[in-house]
């Protein structure tokens, strides 16, 4: 019979106790702790059982659970008896800054605080006796709320003291989505200020603390050692390119394979690698991601699961509002083209807006984008990725964000494409016009929004709307030449009753163009003189059925002749 398949369940003690489904991925413990090292970052996307990985080593490794035999019995970690024998056997300081997603520093600050002193609470024991001395444990009560920052910034630090001197034996620290609150940080403004924080928080409990047996933190990004790590040059990192780990996070596809035959879904395997594989770690391809995977084995039936749990407002905003060569590079992958570019899988959330490698960074970590090949170049130091979307459900959720850049102002998009796919030239003006007046501003929100960027941005982001909801209709092509001056899109119709469409778009200058017609009109000649129709005559459209249009711009004003 099937196990329960419990949705959400994020603690190893319950699904164990329920034998709800569950792939066993405790390998991980052994593997961890034969590396040595002293502290250990994993980033893995969300949902991927970070938070599941994490309660099971507190499990494993805690004096609280000693004795815990029936939780691994049958399991791979307990195959060894050396293992068995470690099992509840260390103190364990376990921490999640999961929801720490406060709106400024002083809040996030507060929230932070709770948590440390939530930690002090549940080992008020400590206080008994005279394990502490008397300033010591004035140190202990000081430990609340509205603590300061000197206090704050320790208190890790001093329970790993206390813990290893009531046990006789050094900690072992746990910290569960550390960059949750460096992500709100970058999104509200306060990113300085948290960033000082952290760092000396970091600094007391991994660093410079001889009561740490070993530690993992686990998030989705890597932050750059400069900003939150620069004293921990004893961090081992693991990002989603690194060799350690490679299946410890995610579902290999054999464990999927099983899981489909245990629920009676073996004839749903093409379907469910369509939707949900193409994740790869290290050198392991065919990772699926188990929150999709857990739910399509629980509803059968496909959908964007894994997509939907969270708001995808930062990746939005930062494709919307990307410069040019962001949204020309996107157009690629777009069209299932592998885009190969120079990154550092570090992230440096204030430069997102400045540093095009930081956006193609955060979206490897967040499990948007795949490395389906690395290549070191020891001339420079630097390593080349070759990127593509991950599988169907990233680019479903990637077109319904380009989709919503328009639509979430009013339907004159929308009626623009219709007058497009009609031929209505008068029609296509009128709600260009009307498109680009209420939304260039909407791709240009920085501080100093510019007269010359902003119809780039415009312009660009417009491309990927074409693409998006036309592709169902028309291969789309585009020539990506940078300038803005020449930048033909080719709609070659899949209906062989369709049109061919060539779209030509420059911006008028009024030096070498009296009027904004002119600059639609050299738009127009620029298609027959460069004979971009060859392309779609020789795929078998002719010469009549080929339509082209020249757009011209100035500000926000559109005319297309």
């Amino acid at each position: 019979m099937a196990r329960t398949i419990g949705i959400g369940h994020q603690d190893f003690e319950t699904i164990r106790k329920k034998d709800n489904f569950y792939i066993d991925k405790t390998r991980f413990i052994r593997e961890w702790w034969q590396s040595d090292d002293i502290a250990t970052l994993i980033t893995r996307p969300r949902r991927f059982g970070k938070t599941l990985t994490m309660s099971m080593v507190e499990q494993f490794f805690s004096v609280k659970y000693a004795g815990r035999a029936d939780l691994f019995q049958g399991l791979d970690v307990w195959k060894e008896e050396s293992y068995r024998h470690l099992q509840g056997t260390y103190p364990v300081i376990s921490l999640t800054f999961a929801n720490v997603k406060e709106p400024d520093f002083q809040m996030t600050k507060q929230r932070i605080n709770q948590i440390l002193t939530d930690l002090y609470s549940k080992n008020i024991f400590l206080l008994e006796g005279d394990l502490l001395t008397a300033e010591e444990k004035t140190y202990f009560h000081s430990v609340t709320s509205d603590m300061n920052e000197v206090v704050a910034t320790m208190a890790i630090h001093k329970m790993s003291d206390f813990l290893s001197r009531y046990y006789g034996q050094k900690v072992i620290i746990l910290l569960d989505e550390y960059d949750t609150p460096m992500q709100e940080a970058y999104v509200n403004g306060y990113w300085e200020e948290l960033v000082s924080f952290t760092r000396s928080l970091f600094n007391a409990a991994f660093k410079t603390n001889p009561y740490l047996e070993r530690a993992i933190l686990t998030g989705i990004t890597r932050v750059s050692k400069e900003s939150v790590f620069s004293d921990l040059n004893n961090l081992e990192v693991i990002t989603t390119t690194s060799t350690k780990y490679e299946d410890s996070f995610g579902f290999t596809e054999s464990e999927v394979y099983t899981a489909l035959e245990e629920y009676g879904l073996s004839s749903s395997k093409e379907l469910v690698k369509s939707w949900y594989d193409g994740f790869i770690f290290g050198r392991k391809h065919d990772i699926y991601n188990p929150w999709s995977i857990i739910n399509y084995l629980d509803k059968q039936r496909v959908d964007t699961y894994w997509a939907n749990t969270s708001s995808n407002s930062l990746i939005s905003k930062l494709l919307r509002e990307s410069n040019k060569i962001i949204k020309q590079d996107f157009e690629k992958l777009l069209l299932d083209e592998p885009l190969t570019v120079q990154i550092d899988e570090q992230i440096v959330y204030n430069q997102l807006s400045v540093k095009d490698s930081s956006v193609w960074s955060l979206l490897l970590a967040s499990g948007y984008l795949k490395a389906e090949n690395t290549e070191f170049i020891e001339r420079t130091g630097r390593t080349n990725y070759v990127l593509t979307l991950t599988n169907r459900e990233v680019r479903i959720m990637f077109e319904n964000i380009i989709h919503d850049w328009f639509s979430e102002y009013d339907n004159h998009y929308n009626d623009f494409i219709t007058a497009l796919l009609l031929g209505d030239i008068k029609a296509m003006n009128a709600f260009m016009n009307k498109v680009a007046l209420s939304t260039f501003s909407f791709f240009d929100t920085g501080k100093h929004p510019s007269g010359t960027s902003e119809p780039e941005r415009f312009y660009h982001g417009f491309v990927l709307g074409l693409i998006v909801d036309l592709e169902e209709r028309y291969i789309i092509r585009s020539n990506r030449e940078s300038g803005f001056g020449r930048y033909d899109v080719v709609l070659e119709p899949k209906n062989p009753h369709d049109d061919g469409i060539i779209l030509e778009f420059k911006v008028h200058d009024s030096e070498d163009e009296p009027t904004l017609k002119d600059t639609a009109i050299n738009a127009l000649t620029q298609i027959e003189k460069m004979n971009y129709q060859a392309d779609l005559e020789a795929r078998g459209i002719p010469a009549d059925r080929i339509r082209k249009y020249g757009f011209a711009f100035e500000g926000k004003t559109v005319l297309i002749c």
